[in-house]
């Protein structure tokens, strides 16, 4: 399935936090709705597909519309949100982003995520979370130095697992291998980066893997489909072919224990700076004993 292309002007760009995102950021911005990332690995257990305000019946994978005045409605707005956050008694913190990737190949033609950083030059939020299933985060490098003088910046990268690939499942949007050299030149380049393994797949080789990981970024967050597609038993993941492709790799890796015994593993390699699920996403590692 090829997605189809489109452009708009959006009306609004930040969007005040709800449900896991509410102790992660005040705001998150999307510069596109849509991924077209949705037809990958990645998209077959994507918990946005569930979101029918956003989708509009279409198929998760066939869509892309680029926000293409997304940088001017990020400057006409930020002082307005910005005040709401401190009313609330928050930081203006922004997560970008939660719905789509801001690095979608098609990045590179309509520059809209690119346009965006650079207004936050101008109105810098007080922290600037980067979240994508790509190693084309690395593009901005350059701007990223720039901006990181102006906000706490940190760069999330999905790593779902040590494997490309799942039975019967397509090939991710990025291998493996690229994601985490991207982490480690971000962290070279003193970007903070997080790898996210969200949702957690099954994982060949464990120690090896996170032991990569703790190579190449600063902390990792485990978040598994259960409670993380935001219903308690994992209700809509489990109407999607990821489950099932799971079990056929690992019964085991279904289960909450499957997370929780892979977490214990990550806290080997890097102690105290393992988090699990919202708390994660939102800082808090667990603690060592």
């Amino acid at each position: 399935m090829t997605a189809h292309v489109t452009t708009t002007r959006a009306r609004n760009i930040l969007t005040r936090t709800s449900g896991y995102l509410k102790g992660v950021a005040s705001h998150s911005l999307q510069p596109y709705r849509g991924c077209s990332f949705g037809n990958a690995l990645c998209g077959v257990g994507c918990y946005v597909q569930h979101n029918a305000f956003l989708t509009r019946g279409q198929a998760w994978g066939s869509f892309l519309e680029a926000r293409v005045n997304a940088a001017e409605l990020y400057t006409a707005q930020q002082a307005k949100e910005r005040a709401w956050a401190y009313r609330k008694g928050l930081a203006f913190n922004v997560f970008m982003s939660s719905s789509t990737d801001p690095f979608v190949p098609h990045e590179q033609r309509f520059r809209v995520t690119e346009r965006v950083l650079q207004a936050m030059l101008e109105n810098p939020p007080e922290a600037l979370i980067l979240q994508t299933h790509t190693h084309l985060v690395t593009r901005y490098l350059p701007l990223y130095r720039v901006l990181r003088a102006r906000t706490a910046l940190r760069v999330h990268i999905s790593i779902e697992s040590d494997r490309d690939r799942l039975p019967g499942l397509p090939a991710p949007a990025s291998p493996v291998r690229r994601r985490l050299e991207a982490a480690k030149r971000l962290k070279e380049a003193g970007i903070p980066v997080l790898i996210t393994v969200s949702p957690l797949l099954p994982i060949a080789d464990p120690e090896r893997f996170f032991a990569e990981i703790a190579a190449s970024a600063d902390a990792v967050i485990l978040d598994h489909f259960i409670g993380g597609d935001g219903t308690r038993d994992g209700a809509r993941t489990l109407r999607t072919r990821l489950p099932a492709a799971m079990a056929e790799v690992s019964a085991e890796s279904t289960s909450l224990t499957y997370r929780d015994r892979m977490a214990g593993i990550a806290c080997r390699h890097l102690p105290g700076r393992v988090g699990v699920g919202g708390a994660g996403f939102a800082g808090r590692f667990l603690k060592m004993p």
